[in-house]
């Protein structure tokens, strides 16, 4: 089959001409090269493909059914490169990206908005889970860029901090006041204790930085309530619920409304590093270097 491919197209070439003179013209190449070729083809095939008339030359019947599969054939092999020049002039690509839920609402969708007007012919694909999820599928090939919190290893990876964010614990007034009532304790250990405490699964990387926090600084939690994402953290803390674990950058409407306040901690939690990740031992596409420039050069997060 690979050795009969040019003279497919030798083949192809007589049988829209009818000439082999024509042909070869169009084909750059002698017209007893031409006629070599079409003998040559028809001898791997056992078949006669041409029959001689006086102003050229006339597909047989088996000619006819070849031609039908050829024509076919290369007609879509020069669709193929119309495509390609195509996507190649208008930037057309697909990137693949991967983020929660939380950081998708809140800092990746206002940042696409911006490169999408920019890059318009690009396609997204946007597939929202745990930041070990991401890590394990950008591993796998399955993902392109990934959104997360920053890992304490970044084996084979390109990391590029896009915000800093702040976890904190809030709650509303009255719960926090007849928390303090009902267990006549104002010690904000004992506080944590006795609260309904609610944190992100433990699956996520949130919930691996608060646990820790806690281990280090000696807070026991008796009552914790587990939810798989940070907006219904969010609506399980405003009312009255119980103590949530949030990203402060996420509730500052909240806080300055005064729906949710904001619990005081003796040894406040570090700030962590939210960013974009990639492989960077794999040849990127031009549509992931683009989206990966544009990162690099844009505000991606404010208040």
């Amino acid at each position: 089959m690979e050795q009969n491919l040019s003279l497919y197209k030798i083949f192809n070439t007589v049988a829209e001409t009818c000439n082999i003179s024509r042909a070869a013209k169009e084909l750059y190449i002698s017209q007893p090269a031409i006629s070599k070729s079409i003998t040559r083809l028809e001898e791997n095939l056992g078949i006669l493909l041409f029959t001689r008339t006086s102003r050229g030359v006339r597909l047989t019947d088996e000619g006819s059914q070849l031609y039908e599969y050829t024509k076919t054939a290369f007609d879509t092999l020069m669709q193929g490169e119309a495509n390609l020049k195509r996507i190649n002039e208008l930037g057309i690509g697909h990137i693949r990206i991967g983020v929660s839920t939380t950081l998708c609402k809140y800092m990746l969708l206002p940042y696409l908005k911006e490169f999408v007007s920019s890059h318009p012919h690009i396609n997204i694909t946007i597939e929202c889970q745990s930041t070990f999820q991401t890590l394990e599928l950008l591993e796998k090939g399955k993902l392109d860029i990934g959104l997360i919190g920053k890992p304490a290893v970044l084996k084979n990876l390109d990391y590029y901090t896009a915000a800093q964010i702040e976890d904190v614990f809030v709650t509303t007034k009255a719960y926090l006041e007849n928390l303090k009532i009902r267990e006549a304790q104002t010690i904000l250990s004992d506080i944590f204790k006795s609260a309904n405490v609610m944190l992100l699964d433990e699956k996520n990387i949130s919930r691996l930085f608060i646990e820790d926090y806690f281990t280090r600084n000696q807070i026991e939690t008796n009552q914790i309530l587990e939810v798989s994402n940070m907006d219904l953290l969010i609506e399980f803390a405003k009312i009255g619920l119980g103590v949530s674990c949030v990203i402060k950058e996420f509730v500052q409407k909240e806080l300055r409304e005064g729906s949710l306040i904001e619990v005081p901690l003796e040894k406040p939690l570090d700030k962590r590093e939210v960013g974009f990740v990639y492989l960077n031992h794999i040849q990127l596409s031009d549509s992931v270097r683009k989206f990966i420039q544009f990162y690099k050069t844009e505000y991606i997060y404010s208040e």
